[in-house]
């Protein structure tokens, strides 16, 4: 084990496999230990190269790892798989990840810092909440529907429900169906609200999320989203490579020499592409009162083009500034709309 240069290793939830390669790529061993052992036994080892797949704890793991010296690369499983030889087993898979970390135009995924989990996990638990509260209030304008009862869609469930129920003439088990719904439904909302001041919290400890607001039209959200997601920007050669992950690019299913752009759709971060969209819709709504060259561009483009390309346009420009504000430690600072040649003394003309 001494001479290993690479090691792979396949995420278990309690046994971790390892495969060992030399720099010659061949085999040195293959081991079998409990996840509470594998810190201790990767420290009795020289500095390597770590592989393994960014999945659930593989984060955690990276960060220990490199801080016993070994240099972590973290893979998308979507670009192992194609490196698994017939039959599938974790020592297998194991090697799989020792030949994909080994392509010198592999992608990686950079190890996220605790506070970039945590700002993803509260987005994460708020997205769930969000869908719940839309689910709950969904339920309750059919059932009300049910019995004849038509709510304009964007009411306020929890202002107009009880005057509804005392006006109209339910079984008395519906009632209480909806009550327990309306209850649930403002339950929702509180959490939220609770999810949100946790993420702003979490925001004003952060010092990249506050250079992200200052991008025009972005907010606490998606600076929180962004700052989860970015870190410094390292595991993206551009701001286009950003902006193509998230979605905000045409797909393309190109072949034969023909090239093939389809529609704009979510990407890899999914949630993140949502919210740079709203932000570029809210940018656009006001656009008429902003200054800057930004301001200037958009102003242009809405007039020649659809105002959900524009957004979409405009939320790619926002990534890309966010990239760049990410990787070069600065702060978004608006450029003057023009520069005003100095006057020229007609006297001294020749």
């Amino acid at each position: 084990m001494e001479n290993a240069a690479l090691i792979g290793l396949d995420l278990g939830k309690n046994v971790i496999h390892l495969h060992g390669q030399d720099r010659a790529g061949q085999q040195v061993f293959r081991k079998k230990v409990a996840r509470t052992q594998l810190l201790k036994f990767c420290a009795a080892l020289p500095p390597c190269t770590v592989g393994m797949e960014a999945c659930g704890g593989a984060h955690f793991i990276a960060r220990e790892l490199a801080a016993l010296g070994h240099q972590v690369k973290l893979v998308s499983p979507r670009f192992v798989r194609p490196f698994v030889k017939s039959s599938k087993s974790d020592f297998v898979d194991a090697e799989a990840v020792c030949e994909a970390v080994s392509r010198p135009s592999m992608r990686f995924v950079a190890p996220k810092s605790p506070s970039q989990q945590t700002l993803s996990a509260l987005h994460r638990v708020r997205q769930t909440l969000l869908k719940d509260r839309v689910r709950t209030g969904n339920q309750i304008y059919a059932f009300l529907l049910e019995f004849g009862v038509s709510l304009p869609p964007r009411s306020n469930l929890a202002k107009h429900l009880p005057s509804v129920l005392a006006s109209q003439s339910m079984p008395p088990s519906m009632v209480r169906l909806l009550t327990h719904l309306q209850a649930h439904f403002v339950y929702l909302q509180a959490q939220i609200a609770v999810v949100e001041k946790e993420l702003s919290s979490e925001l004003a400890a952060d010092e990249l999320g506050q250079r992200l607001l200052t991008i025009p039209g972005i907010g606490p959200i998606t600076a929180s989203a962004l700052a989860g997601e970015l870190g410094d920007g390292r595991q993206f050669a551009s701001g286009r490579d950003f902006a193509a992950w998230l979605g905000l690019v045409p797909r393309q299913r190109s072949t034969g020499g023909k090239t093939t752009l389809l529609g704009i759709g979510p990407g890899t971060g999914k949630p993140l592409h949502t919210l740079l969209i709203l932000c570029a819709h809210s940018y656009m709504r006001s656009v008429h009162r902003k200054t800057g060259p930004l301001a200037e561009w958009v102003r242009a483009v809405k007039l020649r083009r659809a105002t959900n390309i524009v957004a979409c346009a405009l939320a790619n420009k926002l990534a890309r500034i966010a990239w760049a504000i990410a990787s070069q430690h600065s702060r978004f600072e608006p450029e003057p709309m023009s520069r005003r040649l100095p006057e020229t003394n007609s006297s001294s003309a020749p």
